[in-house]
């Protein structure tokens, strides 16, 4: 089964070819005018997300006190989802207000990183 690329798909996908290894952190980039789907609340951590078109990425204040790993669904206002798998050791450096990037999970044939603090 063929799958066409939407124009934004398409220009996505070069911009990335064209980037190579090149991180760019966008923020306030959003186009939609929905209320995001996960507002941050105080404690809560917000993480930014690179190459971005409505995801959103953020750890709640609870569980940044877990001693677990955790896994957030960065979907946002974005059409599909894309998934960041944090250790624990990375939820304690957020925690402690130090910077971790992680790389998402690639959907519709691309990923993005995020980076928190």
């Amino acid at each position: 089964m063929s799958h066409q690329l939407t124009r934004r798909e398409f220009t996505v996908e070069w911009a990335l070819a064209v980037l190579g290894a090149a991180t760019i952190t966008v923020s306030g980039c959003d186009d939609s005018t929905s209320t995001p789907t996960n507002p941050t609340q105080p404690g809560d951590v917000q993480g930014s997300v690179s190459a971005n078109h409505g995801h959103i990425a953020v750890i709640r204040s609870a569980q940044l006190s877990s001693p677990t790993s955790i896994t957030l669904d960065i979907r946002g206002n974005a059409d599909h989802p894309h998934i960041v798998d944090l250790t624990a050791t990375e939820v304690a450096s957020i925690s402690d207000r130090g910077r971790v990037s992680k790389t998402s999970s690639v959907d519709v044939g691309h990923s993005h990183t995020v980076t928190f603090n």
